[in-house]
């Protein structure tokens, strides 16, 4: 499953990162959120690294459909409801100060982007009170919208919030531009180096881990998506959702950017194009590894869009991933209360094209000492995040499930001595161990089914052939590879010897 954006993507994979150097700052992650904050604190005079575990454009920012809009779906009223008026409307300026920072960069720096109007729309009449909620809520903030009672468009809608003039553009140039400014400044971008975690060397700096040695950093700085470290147990404040992606070659011309208000999910955009506009079509998001037919998820979008869309032509199809905050404000801040050592943002709930920038400037003004007025809008510890226990409860209540479903279907399941048809997996007992077995492109490949981050036992993933955790969003390639989520390991080779689930579990002193 390739992202658009990446078919014709032919970019030089950078070194591996340099054991012993040290730095004023370490960015741990090279997508959006990372590299405008390693910029930023560079053209400060910062001396700053950026460390990926994969590829620039490998994690959630290079799989977006990289709507750059104010309008979110139903973001205003499920914040509003959760908190004040105020707070909406500091949200919405943080966001606007994002966007506004990101658009003017790409006119800058000649990355293309498209203005389009965005609408949050009905699907039907069971749906409009929640785009009429959704406009109050953003009326009320003072924010330019407009209520419509019909959007041109071939598919259903029957009332929409819109937006004008909000943008799109291509996540992968922007990244390649960013990439290439933050190096401008001498700043050295790591590629293909994992790491494992971060502890107090005797120098009093932080001693990164990676898996080609360590690094030095004055302050750590955590864009990861979820915080690879678990001393904070901030992956408790976080769902991970996964949601897909289809992309269509169009004959005719469509503008616009569009969202549902309510379930499925749909949400649409075009991407221009020398040989046609493309179509992108997202939705039927779920939470990481708690969806059997994955594959149906994806044939579903199929259906819906060459039904509206007749004549699209299908090109390819992708997912990506997100982390949505219990308390609906995203966090940019400090992992734990009152120590700047260790910096994290998180929790942008699929609308990372504002809140990763905004984040980004709250990261670096906390290290340079320029936060802005909006800033409190990201606290990671916020007297608030009371009102949000309900929802960490019901959370926590479903990693529980997760984790003793798992492990019980696991004691139930005997080794099969058939390797797995193509484009399959399993998970089962083979010789007392855990074992995750799949066949993909002709090889049967097996390891520990034990997410290295907690416990949990990892499920396959047909639409995207990989192993992913129901419990915090792990996910691993077919031969055990660690692609995203808080795990900091790979899933361990069958080979390995397997001491049970308690020794996968990281003591608190270890990340």
């Amino acid at each position: 499953m390739t992202p658009v954006w990446k078919i014709e993507n032919t970019a030089a994979a950078r070194l591996r990162v340099t054991p012993g150097a040290r730095y004023d700052v370490v960015v741990i992650g090279g997508g959006l959120t990372g590299l405008v904050t390693a910029l930023l604190l560079a053209q400060s005079g910062v001396e700053v690294s950026v460390i990926e575990a994969r590829r620039i454009g490998d994690g959630t920012t290079g799989a977006s459909n990289a709507k750059v809009s104010l309008l979110q779906g139903i973001r205003a009223q499920r914040i509003r409801h959760r908190h004040s008026a105020d707070m909406v409307r500091a949200y919405l300026d943080a966001n606007h100060a994002g966007q506004q920072w990101l658009l003017e960069y790409c006119g800058s720096r000649g990355v293309a982007w498209q203005p389009a109007d965005a609408y949050t729309y009905a699907q039907s009449e069971r749906e409009l009170a929640t785009v009429r909620r959704e406009f109050g809520a953003l009326r009320e903030a003072e924010m330019p919208v407009e209520f419509t009672d019909r959007i041109d468009a071939p598919f259903p809608a029957v009332g929409a919030v819109r937006l004008a003039r909000q943008g799109q553009l291509n996540p992968m140039a922007l990244l390649a531009s960013l990439a290439a400014d933050v190096e401008s400044h001498a700043v050295p971008i790591y590629e293909s180096s994992l790491v494992h975690g971060v502890r107090t060397a005797a120098t009093g700096d932080h001693l990164v881990e990676t898996e080609h040695g360590p690094v030095l950093a004055g302050t750590v700085v955590l864009a990861t998506g979820t915080p690879i470290l678990d001393r904070s147990g901030f992956f408790t404040r976080l769902l991970p959702l996964r949601s897909y992606l289809t992309a269509y070659r169009l004959p005719q011309s469509f503008s616009g950017m569009y969202i549902t208000a309510g379930e499925p999910t749909r949400s649409i955009r075009t991407v221009p194009d020398p040989d046609g506009d493309v179509l992108l079509v997202g939705g039927n998001g779920h939470v990481v590894g708690r969806a059997d037919h994955t594959d149906e998820l994806v044939a579903d979008l199929r259906r819906w869009t060459e039904r509206w869309f007749p004549s699209a032509t299908l090109l390819t199809s992708w997912s990506a991933q997100d982390y949505q905050p219990i308390g609906e404000l995203p966090y940019a801040g400090p992992l734990l209360p009152g120590h700047d050592g260790i910096l994290l943002a998180t929790g942008y709930a699929k609308w990372g094209f504002t809140n990763a920038v905004a984040a980004a400037q709250v990261l670096a003004g906390r290290i340079t000492g320029k936060r802005p007025d909006w800033a409190g809008v990201f606290a990671t510890w916020r007297p608030g995040e009371l009102r949000s226990l309900p929802a960490a409860a019901r959370a926590t209540s479903g990693v529980a499930l997760e984790f003793c479903a798992g492990w019980w279907q696991l004691a139930r399941t005997a080794h099969e001595p058939v390797p797995p048809a193509e484009g399959n997996g399993r998970v089962e007992r083979r010789l007392g161990r855990p074992a995750a077995t799949c066949t993909v492109d002709g090889t049967t490949t097996t390891v520990s089914a034990i997410c290295p981050h907690l416990a949990g036992v990892v499920r396959w993933n047909p639409a995207e052939r990989s192993w992913d955790c129901p419990l915090h969003g792990s996910r691993f390639s077919a031969d055990g590879t660690r692609l995203e989520g808080p795990a900091t390991h790979h899933l361990t080779p069958l080979s390995a010897p397997f001491t049970g689930p308690s020794a996968h579990i990281p003591q608190p002193d270890e990340h």
